[in-house]
């Protein structure tokens, strides 16, 4: 690995930790204006507080101001709209586009299962291909085919195809047994956060794939949709580079060591204790 993938790839991962906390903002590149971002102006507060941020380049043009010191690492991927087939995918943004922006990674979806699959995963090789030219490390995230349930085997499945045809990290979601899947793929995983849940449950996620194994997140929709965005970044930070538990994490997001906590959270305690 020459100088410029591992200088850009530090700029991802902490060389403190070795983790990363991304800031997912891509969405309208499918979803169009939706909750939390439909003014870009309301992500600013939190971009100061994330190791990298997962963007477009038609955000990063018009939105984030490029005297930034977060990372860039820049959807490259696609083409349908949420009311198409999402699997119909393509390479829309070249690698001298991310080079002009200053991209320390770039990104794309494949779809293991899904309609299309063959192309998403022939798309990725030929990227890689191209991006190990300029010293770019490539970000696969394994999208969900409709028909593939969430599990252990298929996320296996599909963040080990990814690490085969030479994605340098990976992005998927948390699961039950998730050693499982982080044993098998040989680059790092960062978890997605999905949609929307509540602050407790997405904050027990992240400290659950930390102790998993999980090289950091790659979170969104649970960060600025949440009551309190620069409280939930935060919070998340602090489980992945900090190693404190959901507990802490969560007075954290509220802004205070003496907030009470979840219910399940004592619940949770109770139960350790047994």
């Amino acid at each position: 690995m020459d100088f410029g993938m591992k200088n850009r790839l530090s700029r991802i991962f902490s060389p403190r930790t070795g983790r990363t906390v991304m800031l997912a903002v891509d969405h309208g590149y499918f979803q169009g204006p939706t909750t939390g971002l439909k003014n870009m102006k309301g992500i600013l507060p939190l971009i100061p507080h994330a190791d990298c941020l997962f963007v477009t380049r038609g955000i990063v043009r018009t939105s984030i101001d490029p005297r930034t010191d977060t990372s860039i690492c820049l959807r490259v991927s696609g083409g349908p709209s949420i009311l198409g087939a999402l699997s119909n995918e393509d390479i829309i943004v070249s690698l001298e586009e991310a080079l002009r922006l200053n991209a320390s990674g770039v990104g794309m979806s494949i779809f293991v299962g899904a309609e299309n699959e063959d192309r998403t995963i022939a798309n990725l090789g030929r990227l890689v291909n191209e991006a190990v030219r300029y010293g770019m490390p490539v970000l696969a995230i394994t999208a969900v085919g409709k028909e593939m349930v969430r599990d252990a085997r298929y996320l296996g499945l599909a963040c080990r195809m990814a690490a085969e045809i030479g994605a340098h990290f990976v992005k998927t979601y948390y699961c039950e047994d998730f050693e499982r899947v982080v044993e098998g793929c040989p680059v790092p995983i960062v978890i997605a956060g999905g949609k929307k849940i509540p602050e407790w449950d997405a904050l027990l996620m992240t400290e659950s794939a930390i102790k998993s194994g999980a090289s950091g997140v790659d979170m969104g929709r649970n960060i600025f949709q949440s009551d309190s965005p620069v409280g939930m970044i935060k919070a998340v930070k602090s489980i992945v580079h900090k190693g404190v538990s959901a507990k802490e994490a969560y007075k954290v997001y509220r802004g205070s060591t003496k907030t009470s906590v979840p219910a399940e959270a004592e619940d949770a305690d109770k139960m350790e204790k047994v």
